[in-house]
């Protein structure tokens, strides 16, 4: 049994070698005169082939109609785009007889014959694109959606990941900021989308007017951008695969993390362990292409860019200042005062004139109030009658020493109800010790039956030991002529006695 090429190369061999005449040939395979013609004419069996095409008459008047829907689609949301379904149903309104399987098979040839070509671009050295992504991670034993900055170098390929809690201004500054040190240089030029964080206004085709936190960012690094087109992703088309290989390779399966921290850490090595791929067509390894990008950067600033963002404000009676919509505490004598907030990715910084008074974790909720008892301390020394109902102080788990320690204050006569400041005294030892050395100093103090804040401090205070000391006479060599004489104890004596040596 031959196939069917066994066939017509069997056929072909025999007529036109000679070897049988078309006669016989048609004789014996009972074909018609065409089919051997063309068995002859084409050394393979040329498919078939259609000389006109089918006419359509039941979609056929319809298929400009449906064409000018598709294009009015491409100015839409996808979301809010017509399906196949629905253009059936509006040409059904129209008159349209047939069934919906044309309609469909129509829809999908017309979009495949106006889908868009892409140029192929090249990428000079030292070029970047950013862009963020959103992936499942479960964080803390939560899982949610977390944000995530890619960097990624064109002409190397070497890219930079690293998650976020939202896509901010904070965010690209910090995911700028960690990207340039971690490919050791600043790129001459980066594409971006045109985000709200970065552009204020889209001008034109191509002019925006760019958000101050983005100025300032450019500011600190003289580094070139460009903004694609709206609707126009494939500009910085190099990035965009990578978010999409990120999610799949690193967020696969959903990281299990103590907190974004870890994430991150993960992240980077990840990153690090990538630039080993060699790249199809490249004759080198990401690592090696990436030396060629480093000669081409900026170089880095003197000093790293602050990625805060900066808010003046001033402490209300509460001792509190308000960002992002969370309240977070100052010490007291720091309420009614200027403040000048700094929010991180990760932790909020007040400062009062220069000086750093206060930092909190930062939160990413709303309307959080977050409290440092030790801001407080001093505010309850004066009011010790709060000490039970202050908020402030609502969370704080003592260690039981704590509790014998103010007991026993209070159930002493000599203080006359002073017992509960002289506790608060004790309580603001942790304003400048950690709570371990603070429990074991009063243990220690309930154990031997002195109660008060100057006892509990003794047992803080490092003690001297002379026997652990020395005397080096490193840069002091004037001292080694120095003969001290040996000690007289009679004249010790002699001062008892109350003569005169």
């Amino acid at each position: 049994m031959f196939t069917d090429m066994d066939w017509w190369t069997k056929i072909r061999l025999e007529v036109l070698r000679g070897e049988r005449s078309k006669r016989e040939i048609l004789r014996r395979e009972g074909i018609h005169w065409e089919t051997l013609k063309k068995i002859l004419e084409h050394s393979e069996p040329p498919g078939y082939r259609m000389k006109h095409s089918r006419p359509k008459p039941k979609i056929g008047p319809y298929l400009e109609h449906i064409a000018q829907i598709i294009e009015e689609d491409k100015a839409l949301a996808k979301k809010q785009r017509h399906t196949a379904k629905r253009i059936y149903e509006r040409i059904k309104e129209m008159g349209y007889e047939g069934k919906y399987t044309q309609v469909k098979e129509a829809v999908r040839e017309i979009r495949r014959l106006r889908q868009e070509v892409y140029m192929p671009l090249t990428h000079d050295a030292g070029e970047a694109q950013v862009d963020f992504g959103y992936a499942l991670a479960k964080v803390g034993g939560v899982l949610r959606k977390v944000a995530f900055f890619v960097m990624v170098l064109p002409h190397s390929d070497a890219f930079f990941v690293m998650a976020f809690e939202r896509e901010r201004t904070e965010s690209y500054w910090e995911g700028h900021v960690r990207a340039f040190a971690f490919f050791g240089g600043v790129a001459q030029r980066i594409s971006y989308d045109n985000s709200r964080t970065l552009v204020a206004q889209i001008v034109g085709p191509h002019e925006r007017k760019l958000t101050d936190g983005f100025l300032k960012l450019q500011s600190h690094y003289l580094f070139r951008e460009h903004f694609c087109r709206v609707r126009r992703p494939n500009e910085k088309g190099v990035v965009e695969g990578v978010v999409k290989f990120a999610r799949l390779n690193f967020f696969v399966p959903v990281p299990q993390v103590e907190d974004l921290e870890t994430l991150n850490r993960q992240l980077t090595e990840l990153c690090r362990e990538d630039m080993k791929r060699r790249l199809r067509g490249k004759s080198g390894t990401k690592a090696e292409l990436l030396r060629e990008d480093q000669a081409a950067f900026l170089p880095l600033p003197p000093a790293a860019f602050d990625a805060c963002r900066k808010q003046p404000t001033r402490g209300n009676s509460l001792s509190l200042v308000r960002f992002d919509d969370n309240d977070y505490s100052v010490p007291v004598a720091y309420a009614h005062h200027e403040i000048l907030i700094k929010g991180y990715v990760d932790r909020v910084v007040l400062c009062h004139r220069d000086k750093v008074v206060a930092e909190h974790p930062r939160s990413w909720g709303k309307e959080g109030v977050f409290f440092d008892y030790r801001h407080y301390l001093p505010l309850l020394e004066r009011k010790p009658g709060a000490l039970d109902h202050a908020l402030p102080l609502a969370d704080l788990h003592l260690p039981e020493c704590f509790d014998t320690l103010r007991r026993r204050l209070c159930a002493e006569e000599s203080r006359k109800g002073e017992g509960n400041r002289e506790f608060i005294r004790v309580l603001r030892l942790l304003e400048d010790y950690p709570m371990g050395k603070v429990r074991k100093a009063v243990e220690k103090a309930t154990r031997l039956g002195v109660h008060s804040r100057d006892a509990v401090l003794q047992f803080l205070t490092p003690r001297f030991c002379w026997e652990k000391t020395s005397f080096l006479l490193d840069g002091r060599e004037h001292l080694r002529g120095v003969k001290v004489p040996t000690v007289d104890v009679s004249v010790y004596g002699t001062l008892l006695s109350g003569g005169v040596p």
